[in-house]
């Protein structure tokens, strides 16, 4: 069983109440009071377990696990409320990647990109998801200093901790905070200090993404502050330590241009080559590894969202990401790990499909690793009876017969000795790596070629190596499996185009993809994917919609809020 980062914090959180009712922007700090200071606060364990929480509220969606009842977000769908869930909503079903036929809960408004700020609840329990996050981190920052750690007879036992835990907590406020920024642009500030009666105020995108690096750097030991992460790859796994800041500092720098209009290539170069270079993070054997049961063994992994089919079960995280992904008659073709559980709602793009060759798309029933493929991640299923690779039937309409539009079957809840693990196959083992390092590779071959101060052979050998890996040749080689042919590129084939392209390869379903689109000026107009602008052939859009609305009960409740440029504004 992996080592398990939730431990405490159903049971513990649970018991106290420190359950979410964000009522709208409820994001003030939870009130100190009796119950939580006697029954948590007293041993090292209820430490442990608020700060697991903090974690927990990134993956599981309510007290009981399960989707038993409880759920974090009042008046949420509770499957639907996870972030993993949510972030694949925002950041994949409006791109060129992955299609979901449903309308409930505004799914097809984000599909086809005709979102507003009152039609997609998406949006909204996205929004309340990250600020919960941050409201339980700001409760247990005001709860473990110094001084009341001593006042409560812990120093023994956490006086040493006391300030990496604190870096863990402000790390994934910072984190939240990023995202906000990333989604939603200027957004109401709290933080520890924020009082119950206060009304939050509104950062600018700029003071938002200032606040976030500012915290990202007090944590690194870069300005003065006791509160720093631990050393990159010596944290036990599951929290998040220097390697995480690095990262998340070089992918803000990456996107600096596009988020607040400022060049800062040469930041992200620097700190990929610190995720890159500190060693503690290669990139993993083999590229379908990533994806399985037993991935807490893979070293590539910096950050992962654990999950555990026995004790963090939810119907988001990559519970979501294996049965959405396939259908019954699936696995009775290769080994998914969830039996005839898979809810078969989402599959590829053609657009995705189309970025491989063909030959590697193909699905064998003689090799269902893709062992003989080129590039091993093309994963996906093309072998179901009448299937086609086109997202509409014959007359072009969309449909939710799943043989309309390929299988994307990377996610299997299996090992990698194709075992099903021995939590089952109700719910899912399958930690999601937030961060991994061959994004921070393909980060930094980009900041180079946006003009960053590196050499062109060192973006086209971080490039290559990504390649390599995939293809499974010379170092990756591996007996049994094909050694793939065409895997490194040339100098005169890397470009900023071919590199969208590579990442979307790489990086699939990994809730990045409509962050890289705009950065890159191919989200809202002159490129076209299935059902975008809710035409088959894809349709041009608006450019205000390269951010998301401040949801409209968040205005109401907070009239001091602007609303971000585009969207109507219809404050009660």
């Amino acid at each position: 069983m992996k080592k398990y980062i939730y431990s405490f914090a159903l049971a513990l959180i649970a018991a106290v109440g420190l359950t979410s009712c964000l009522n709208d922007l409820d994001t003030a700090p939870l009130d100190d009071n009796d119950l939580v200071e006697t029954e948590v606060y007293k041993t090292a364990d209820g430490y442990m377990g608020v700060l697991a929480k903090c974690y927990g509220s990134l993956i599981l969606t309510g007290q009981k696990g399960g989707d038993g009842g409880n759920g974090d977000l009042e008046g949420a769908n509770e499957g639907y409320s996870g972030y993993v869930r949510l972030m694949f909503y925002l950041e994949e079903l409006n791109t060129d990647e992955f299609l979901m036929p449903s309308s409930s809960n505004g799914l097809r408004k984000m599909l086809n990109l005709q979102w507003d700020a009152s039609n997609a609840p998406v949006i909204t329990w996205t929004y309340q998801r990250l600020y919960m996050c941050i409201a339980y981190c700001d409760e247990f920052l005001r709860q473990c200093t110094p001084e009341k750690i001593q006042e409560r007879g812990l120093q023994s036992e956490l006086g040493g901790k006391c300030h990496e835990m604190r870096a863990e907590a402000r790390f994934l406020r910072a984190y939240c905070y990023a995202q906000l920024c990333n989604l939603f642009g200027g957004v109401p500030y709290v933080d520890e200090n924020t009082q119950v009666s206060d009304l939050p105020s509104q950062m600018t995108r700029k003071e938002t993404f200032e606040y976030a690096e500012g915290e990202l750097k007090a944590i690194l030991g870069e300005t003065t502050s006791e509160d720093v992460l631990g050393d990159a790859g010596a944290t036990e796994y599951g929290h998040v330590n220097k390697a995480a800041a690095w990262f998340l500092l070089s992918r803000m720098y990456l996107n600096a241009k596009t988020w607040i209009d400022t060049d800062r290539y040469n930041d992200c170069l620097t700190y990929a080559k610190k995720v890159i270079e500190c060693g503690k993070y290669p990139l993993a054997s083999d590229y379908r590894h990533i994806f399985l049961a037993d991935n807490n063994t893979c070293q590539e992994i910096i950050w992962p969202l654990v999950q555990d089919g026995l004790r963090a079960q939810s119907s988001a995280g990559t519970n979501f990401y294996v049965k959405a992904f396939v259908n019954g008659a699936m696995d009775g073709l290769y080994q998914t790990g969830v039996e005839t559980r898979g809810w078969g709602n989402v599959r590829a793009k053609m657009t995705l499909s189309d970025k491989f060759d063909a030959a590697d798309v193909a699905f064998s029933l003689t090799d269902t690793w893709g062992n003989n493929k080129n590039d091993k991640r093309a994963q996906f299923m093309t072998a179901l009876s009448g299937q086609k690779k086109e997202t509409c039937d014959d007359k072009g309409a969309m449909t939710s017969t799943f043989t309309c539009g390929y299988g994307y079957i990377k996610w299997r809840n299996v090992t990698k000795d194709d075992k099903v693990c021995a939590s089952g196959t109700q719910y899912t083992s399958i930690d999601f790596p937030v961060f991994r390092s061959a994004d921070a590779y393909l980060m930094a071959a980009e900041a180079i070629l946006r003009g960053a101060n590196g050499t062109r052979t060192e973006a086209l050998n971080y490039v290559n190596e990504v390649r390599e890996r995939a293809y499974m040749t010379g170092k990756y080689a591996k007996t049994g499996v094909k050694e793939g042919v065409g895997a490194d590129i040339t100098d005169s084939e890397l470009t900023l185009d071919f590199l969208l392209a590579e990442r979307s390869r790489e990086l699939a379903s990994e809730i990045t993809r409509r962050t890289d689109l705009i950065r890159f000026g191919k989200f809202t107009k002159g490129n076209n994917w299935d059902w975008k602008n809710a035409v088959f052939a894809g349709a041009d859009v608006e450019d205000y919609l390269q951010i998301f609305p401040i949801p409209e009960a968040e205005l109401t409740n907070n009239s001091t809020l602007q609303q971000n440029p585009g969207y109507p504004v219809n404050k009660k």
